[in-house]
């Protein structure tokens, strides 16, 4: 799938209505299924760089400052009253502030953005390993994929806000992490402050950013337009976006 990280250079949402865009998707999803099912363990590491390979800018993929007077509010102050909330198929459900996540234990990558667009980076992500912040909510013995609710608002019918998901398998990789320090710094607002999602083994519109809510759920049917998440709803993109 790197190569699909060539095309789209006129965006994400003009490429995303082509009708071979979408086939291609649709074909190289379902050779990377066969190929990672087949010859890959889904615990593959991702590769990670060091210091000297990271990239001079890493630039911000779709929204850079959402539209979303909540979310401004929150920004303003800080984030110092920002919430994650964690729920749905889950024994114990959470709300867990910047303050708490930060005291969890701590991961730190250097890996490589892929982005659709036709771009990619390497940065430095520090943040809480996922699987961490699920095994102290319990998920049920039936729950099957994870879905990551965003405070930016998108345009199209029944996508009020950005929404993505994966399954347990990506949930629990030990490189998922949720990210709160880009290169040392904290999480700038354009790469989705407070808090957004790394997955390291997908492309780009996988990592959601400005993370409000987790949802623990067994399907993905009554999610939106049942994809699974906001580009695949709307513009045709696969939900196994995996490089």
């Amino acid at each position: 799938m790197e190569a699909l990280a060539l095309l789209g250079i006129a965006g994400c949402d003009r490429v995303g209505q082509a009708e071979w865009f979408r086939k291609l998707l649709t074909e190289g999803e379902h050779l990377n299924r066969t190929v990672h099912k087949t010859l890959l363990s889904r615990r593959t590491m991702a590769q990670e760089f060091t210091e000297a390979d990271l990239s001079p800018h890493f630039r911000s993929n779709g929204t850079s400052n959402p539209e979303n007077p909540a979310y401004q509010a929150l920004a303003a102050n800080g984030f110092r009253d920002w919430i994650l909330k964690v729920e749905g198929m889950v024994d114990k459900p959470l709300q867990l502030s910047m303050t708490q996540l930060r005291a969890m234990p701590r991961r730190t990558q250097i890996t490589r953005h892929d982005c659709v667009e036709g771009w990619s980076a390497i940065a430095k992500w520090s943040g809480v390993p996922l699987s961490h912040v699920l095994n102290d909510a319990h998920p049920r013995s039936d729950a099957r994929f994870v879905v990551f609710h965003c405070g930016d608002p998108m345009e199209g019918p029944g996508s009020e806000f950005y929404y993505e998901s994966i399954d347990m398998d990506d949930a629990f990789h030990p490189q998922t992490i949720l990210a709160y320090d880009l290169n040392d710094r904290e999480l700038p607002i354009a790469n989705g402050a407070p808090l957004r999602l790394r997955v390291e083994r997908q492309l780009g519109y996988k990592h959601a950013k400005y993370l409000s809510r987790i949802e623990v759920v067994s399907s993905l049917d009554t999610i939106r337009g049942g994809k699974g998440g906001y580009w695949e709803d709307g513009h045709g993109y696969q939900w196994y976006a995996g490089i």
